[in-house]
């Protein structure tokens, strides 16, 4: 069993070291693909339950009693940008394995196409597509391990990328239940064919996340911890040396941004938290909340005040359906819807 652990620590490092610092290709893929997640501060990966949707982050998740469900999410974004995921899982008891399909779309909408002098020239389109398949297993009474392998796609007004993406999970459950623990590697991988002439990396993310429901009240929460191949994620450039917006004319530290400070807000941006109220008898009733910290930071207006990083939802699950909702706040004009049906054929 160590030997294992080892081994996939070994196997999903190895992309890690070109990511550092880079900007990178396929980006749509670390939007939130349900209102489950989008509720729950956007990352949300080490509770085994009956939203299938969870699997598209973290595949060992997956579980038998998925087998059947069907569910379908959409984000309403501003300016007619559509994000979809369709997905659908089976479980073979002859293989003891549980398997899931997902489709993930997103469209732009009509763009406006400028010359150098900013002339308008017409109108192109942009998407990206991302077809994925899953697989978990329970190799142990209480660790299951989980695989993802995508197919993404995007199209830019004329320039065209192909990419082959994985994701890879060792989850633990504790004999309760009421404990979770999750290491994900997500997206790492090839990008296959580039937009222009230089391959671009992708956006290969080490996440570990937990999560305990109490024992004696209906509450669960989660603590997910992102960017564990990475420490300095204050910017978008990691390795820059200085920064204009952290240093002031004289190159000196800003004021109340001394190394004390920015220790404790960088060490803050890796976490994201959620916590689900469960009411009913089968919980049928389940209220949300989150708040990522590093989304606020990097979203925060200097004179304005706003709920940047801040999430809400719920989730109404009957026998025959299931109907989610979040909304994430991203600025001060508003944030985003996002909505997921799910059912069992």
């Amino acid at each position: 069993m160590r030997a294992l652990v080892l081994l996939f620590l070994s196997f999903v490092t190895l992309p890690a070291a070109a990511q550092v610092g880079g900007i990178a290709a396929y980006e749509f893929l670390n939007l939130p693909n349900s209102a489950s997640v989008a509720a729950l501060g956007g990352h949300h990966i080490a509770v085994v339950d009956d939203d299938l949707t969870l699997a598209a982050r973290n595949p060992s998740l997956l579980n038998p009693g998925l087998d059947g469900a069907l569910s379908l999410s959409h984000a309403f974004l501003p300016a007619g940008i559509n994000n979809s995921y369709l997905s659908y899982a089976r479980h073979r008891e002859d293989l003891r394995t549980t398997f899931a399909g997902g489709l993930q779309y997103v469209g732009y909408g009509d763009l406006v196409r400028r010359d150098p002098t900013g002339l308008a020239t017409g109108t192109f389109q942009a998407s990206d597509f991302a077809v994925s398949v899953g697989a978990a297993r329970q190799i142990e009474e209480r660790l299951t391990i989980g695989l993802n392998v995508k197919v993404i796609a995007s199209q830019l007004a004329g320039y065209n990328s192909l990419g082959l993406g994985f994701d890879a999970a060792v989850h633990y459950r504790d004999t309760s239940g009421r404990f979770n623990i999750t290491l994900l590697a997500r997206n790492f991988g090839r990008q296959l064919t580039h937009y222009a002439d230089a391959r671009e990396p992708m956006p290969f993310e080490l996440q570990v996340g937990i999560s305990r429901q109490l024992r004696y009240l209906p509450f669960r929460f989660s603590l997910t911890y992102r960017y564990l191949d990475r420490w300095n994620v204050l910017y978008d450039d990691p390795a820059a040396p200085d920064d204009l917006f952290l240093l002031d004319p004289e190159g000196n530290a800003a004021a109340g941004r001394g190394p004390g400070a920015l220790f404790f807000d960088n060490l803050a941006r890796h976490f994201v938290v959620g916590g689900e109220l469960l009411l009913g008898s089968r919980r049928n009733l389940r209220l949300r909340v989150g708040y990522n910290h590093g989304l606020r930071r990097e979203l925060r207006l200097s004179e304005f005040r706003s709920a940047a990083g801040y999430s809400f939802g719920f989730a109404w699950c009957t026998r025959r359906f299931n109907l989610a909702y979040g909304r994430g706040t991203y600025h001060l004009g508003g944030g985003v819807n996002q909505l997921t049906i799910g059912t069992t054929l």
